[in-house]
Order: C-alpha cells, then sequence, then structure tokens
C-alpha cells in the first residue's frame, strides 16, 4: 500500500460506520412526531439521554479519527470531536424545528455538549493510565 493520505485512513469505511450509525439513530429519533416519544415522566431524563447519545457520538467519532492521529495530536482531536458533536447537535436542534410536535431546545444542545466533553474527557483520562 503507498504511503501518504490513503494509507492514514485505511479501511475508511470501517473506522467510521459506527460514528455514521449513531448519527442516523439521532436523526430518526429527532424526526419522530412530538406526541410519538412516550419517555417515563423522569425530570430531566430527556437531557440525560441526549448526554448519553452525544458522548456515544464522541466516543464513535475519536475511534474514526486514526489512532496515529489521536496519539499525536491529542488536543486537536478532543477539540475536533467536541466541535463536530456541537455542531451535529445544532444541525439536530434545527431539524426538529420542522418536525411536528417538536421543538428546538438550547438545554438540549447543553447537554449534547456535556455528553460529548465528558466522553472525550473520559478518553484523555484513560490515555494517560
Amino acid at each position: 500500500m503507498k504511503e501518504g493520505f490513503d494509507s492514514l485512513f485505511w479501511p475508511p469505511t470501517l473506522r467510521i460506520l459506527p460514528m455514521i450509525l449513531v448519527m442516523g439513530i439521532i436523526f430518526f429519533l429527532s424526526q419522530q412526531p412530538g406526541d410519538s416519544l412516550d419517555l417515563p415522566n423522569i425530570p430531566d431524563l430527556d437531557k440525560v439521554l441526549h448526554a448519553l447519545v452525544y458522548g456515544v457520538l464522541a466516543a464513535t467519532t475519536l475511534f474514526a479519527i486514526l489512532p496515529e492521529k489521536r496519539v499525536s495530536k491529542p488536543g486537536r482531536v478532543s477539540l475536533a470531536v467536541i466541535l463536530f458533536c456541537i455542531l451535529y447537535g445544532i444541525s439536530d436542534e434545527l431539524h426538529q424545528a420542522f418536525v411536528p410536535g417538536r421543538m428546538p431546545d438550547f438545554l438540549d444542545l447543553v447537554a449534547d455538549t456535556v455528553g460529548s466533553v465528558i466522553s472525550v474527557g473520559g478518553w484523555r483520562m484513560i490515555r494517560q493510565l
């Protein structure tokens, strides 16, 4: 295999598939009309679920990045993953504006950010062990 760009991302589809799957699940759930969501009546459960799902998105995004890049530039990788999750969270909230019974919620975006920061922070802590 030749050196350069191609060798850095081989096999590209395999590393990125989990991230795409999580993004698809988030999109599917955001597409559901508000009256079809049957969550238990637990205060702030939706925020906890947002943080959990975006933590998984951050973890799968980290996995999509080549190990060499994660090792050589952990700060940049961390920032890029968190920013990616925030941007996807913004697009998710905008998407919900067009779904019946749903509306954008800034606190959902905060929960998305918290989940991604916790996931990336956990990765950084594990790296240091």
